[in-house]
């Protein structure tokens, strides 16, 4: 599974704080049954243009991991939970609405199949679907 949330948030304070989203991804895995195997990575950033820094959060989980990017002066953020395990999607976005204050949202949730029949042969030509 792979649920994919991007959300615009009323709180620019929470969307900066280190602190916050380091303890998040250190507790998170957890209360959805997820088995973190490392400590969160998390650090400040700037992109080329000035209104891009923002936050970056990443926890590798035995599932797979949970990265979380933040964008404070548009108030946004992206974050995604990849899994091969199944989890509770919409508990899941239902959280990130709430710990992150959200007021518009959109999620995607993506199943990853584990059946090689259902797959294409690589010498074929590949087909991107957007979602």
């Amino acid at each position: 599974m792979h649920l994919i949330i991007d959300g615009f948030g009323r709180n620019k304070t929470i969307l900066q704080d280190e602190n916050f989203i380091y303890d998040l991804l250190n507790i998170y895995p957890g209360n959805i049954g997820m088995t973190k195997i490392s400590d969160p990575i998390v650090f400040r950033y700037s992109g080329s243009k000035p209104e891009d820094w923002g936050v970056s959060g990443l926890v590798f989980i035995a599932e797979s991991h949970i990265s979380l990017h933040t964008f404070v002066e548009r108030s946004f953020i992206n974050i995604d939970i990849f899994s091969c395990k199944e989890f509770d999607a919409e508990r899941v976005a239902r959280d990130m609405m709430e710990k992150f204050q959200l007021v518009r949202m959109r999620s995607c949730l993506v199943r990853r199949e584990w059946n090689p029949d259902e797959l294409k042969e690589c010498d074929e030509v590949l087909e991107l679907n957007s979602i």
